[in-house]
Parts: structure tokens; C-alpha cells; sequence
């Protein structure tokens, strides 16, 4: 075989290991999405994904499935496999003992416990490893898990529901509903994909939101409501439901004592955290929710809390549903940042759209190192 031709087979084997590491989306943070295909003579003879954290991994899922022996044949992988004992045995020496001949992966693990050391494994025991195969697709699926596990912080998504003129409510306040069905089931998924969400307490008191997952399938996400003094009522959805467990009120010093307290007979957390100009610091609370394992978090409004995370430089990604009504009045998503000129503009990369029945959702990244 040419090599122009065994790299094109290769990458087309390694986005098939993408469509299967999709399936843990929801399921398996922190760990990383990962898919594994073990390939014989050109055929599939065994696959699997990670389903869920603290379950078995792919790769030796794989090696299970497999309908013969895989003595010979070559294993495809997204991510680089684990060299560690964590929760589960290291995957590189299970490779290694089942006799697997070569291995294909996507993109090296920044994993301080991996990084490297599970691909040196396996050319150390004969293996021929080849690395780098649609690498930046393999990196930007798991794009959350490379920033946690590297900066012990949480990706941080804004997720905003606008009119084409930027308005995520009318002059009167009324934001129910601005975006279409799709776009609110789809919002839903985006919540089971993400570890927390965090919504201010104007939020909470203007639209007493339940922050959980109900038009997708998937688990429902930890709820982090921002109110620096809490004006939260008692009577809260997310303070009397069955989810109140996973609810955490984020606060300052200047929330009275008794309230803490009764927020807390609930269920529900209290977090008092540093302030930022009599507001929440949100790179405080960031720093706090990684140390609590979470890996990912969307954040749901509003426009201040929006405003806040931009300012600050906390925003690694913009998912914008735009529907096609025009206000000419009411709330801006995203306000004063304070910037001047065309220069000193926030930048945007890898935009992506799609449509969401008469709605269009835009995604893109945001430029951490800006002037």
C-alpha cells in the first residue's frame, strides 16, 4: 500500500473513532470522549466507546468485542491511550498484551498522568504507533477535557437566545420564547453535555428557571445561581425540587447568615466566594467548580452575567441562537466591555452555523490571547 493512500484510510478510520467517542457526550466528563476501532485486513473486527466516567475504556472494550483474534491488527484510537492505573487498569498495556500489532492515534493526551507516556509505552513493546491523524478534530472534541486537565478549569460556554438585532428580551422584559422548539431542545442537549450550568439571580427571579434537562436525553448538569446577596426566594424551583442536591448558590460575604442557613436546610449549597465589585468573582467560582471535578459549564444568562464573563476574559466558547425577529428595543446580550476601537474587538475563531429550524445557531471559539 502507497502512503497517500494508507494515511487516507487511516484518517477515515480515525473520524469513525469521532463518531463513536460522541456517544459518551454527557456521560463521561472529566474523562475524555474517546473511540477505539480495531481494524484486520481492512475490516472492522471490533469497536466500543467510552460510555461513562469510571466505566471500562475503550480500548479494551474493543479488544472484548472483537469477533476474532487480534493478533496482527491495528487499533484506532481518537486519543492517546492511558499509561496510569486511575479508576480503570492502563489501556496501553492491555494493547500490548493482546498481541495488537499497530496503533493509530488521533492526538497525544495533555494529561500530565499520560502526556506522552502511553505512545512511548507502546513503541517500547514493538509497537508501530502512528500519531497525529486528524489531530484537530480529535483535539477540538475534546477541547474541554484538554483545558481541565491542563488548567484545572472548566471550559466556560455562554449560551445566548437572540433576535437577529441582539435582543434576548423585549422592552418589556418577555424573553419566552425568543428561539424556536429545536433551538430549546437543542439547548437541552448542550445542558446534559455540560458538568454545571450558572445563571444570575435576575435570572432566576424574572423567569424562576428549573436548569435542568427535559427536552433531551442525557444527565442533568449541577446548578450554580450568582446572587452576591442572596435574593434568592425560598420558593425557588431550583431550591424545592427533586435536583435541589446539586443546586449551589454562589454568594458573598455580604449575604446575611440566616439565609445561608436556610438555603442550606434545602439541600442545596452555599458557596461564599471573593468578591469583584460587589458582585461574585467569577474567576473565583471557575477555580472553585474545578476543584469540584467539573470540566464544563454553561452559562445561561443574563445579560450581565454574560457581560461579566466577557469582560473578565473567562469565555472559551459562544453558542448563539439567532431567530429571525426584530425587536428595535429591549436587552442586549452582551454589554459595555469597555472597548473603544475595531482593534481591541474580541476575535472569533472556527465559526461554525446551523440551522435550527427557522433559527440559525452560531458557534465559535473566542480568542483567549487578545491584544
Amino acid at each position: 500500500m502507497n502512503r497517500k493512500l494508507g494515511l487516507v484510510i487511516d484518517s477515515e478510520f480515525i473520524q469513525k473513532t469521532l463518531k463513536l467517542a460522541k456517544r459518551g457526550y454527557g456521560h463521561v466528563s472529566p474523562n475524555p470522549m474517546v473511540g477505539a476501532i480495531i481494524v484486520k485486513n481492512r475490516r472492522i473486527i471490533g469497536q466500543a466507546y467510552h460510555e461513562r466516567f469510571g466505566g471500562e475504556h475503550a480500548e479494551p472494550l474493543a479488544i472484548k468485542n472483537t469477533t476474532e483474534s487480534v493478533a496482527g491488527a491495528t487499533l484506532y484510537v481518537n486519543l492517546e491511550p492511558c499509561s496510569h492505573q486511575g479508576k480503570q487498569p492502563p489501556c496501553a498495556n492491555r494493547i500490548v498484551a493482546a498481541g495488537i500489532s499497530r496503533v493509530v492515534i488521533g492526538t497525544a493526551d495533555p494529561n500530565p498522568q499520560v502526556n506522552g507516556d502511553g505512545i512511548k509505552f507502546l513503541i517500547e513493546h514493538g509497537i508501530d504507533v502512528t500519531v497525529e491523524v486528524a489531530e484537530r478534530k480529535c483535539q477540538h472534541l475534546n477541547r474541554a477535557f484538554f483545558r481541565y486537565v491542563t488548567t484545572g478549569l472548566p471550559w466556560v460556554t455562554l449560551k445566548i437566545a437572540q433576535t437577529i438585532d441582539g435582543r434576548i428580551a423585549a422592552a418589556d422584559q418577555g424573553s419566552k420564547w425568543i428561539s424556536g422548539e429545536k433551538s430549546r431542545k437543542y439547548a437541552h442537549k448542550l445542558r446534559a453535555g455540560h458538568d454545571a450550568i450558572i445563571a444570575g439571580i435576575g435570572t432566576v427571579l424574572s423567569d424562576d428557571p428549573q436548569l435542568n434537562v427535559r427536552m433531551s436525553e442525557g444527565k442533568d448538569p449541577r446548578r450554580v445561581v450568582l446572587d452576591s446577596k442572596l435574593r434568592i426566594p425560598l420558593e425557588a424551583k431550583v431550591l424545592t425540587d427533586h435536583l435541589t442536591k446539586h443546586t449551589v448558590v454562589a454568594t458573598t460575604a455580604a449575604a446575611p447568615t440566616d439565609k445561608i442557613e436556610r438555603i442550606q436546610a434545602t439541600g442545596a449549597k452555599v458557596w461564599v466566594l471573593p468578591t469583584d465589585n460587589g458582585s461574585v468573582d467569577l474567576a473565583a467560582l471557575c477555580e472553585k467548580l474545578g476543584t469540584k471535578g467539573v470540566a464544563s459549564v454553561l452559562v445561561e444568562g443574563g445579560s450581565a452575567v454574560f457581560s461579566a464573563f466577557m469582560r473578565q476574559g473567562l469565555v472559551d466558547e459562544l453558542a448563539v441562537f439567532v431567530a429571525p425577529k426584530i425587536l428595535g428595543a429591549g436587552l442586549f446580550a452582551i454589554q459595555d466591555l469597555g472597548i473603544k476601537s475595531l482593534g481591541k474587538s474580541i476575535k472569533l475563531r472556527r465559526l461554525r452555523s446551523k440551522k435550527m429550524g427557522e433559527d440559525v445557531l452560531l458557534v465559535a471559539e473566542v480568542i483567549r490571547e487578545q491584544n
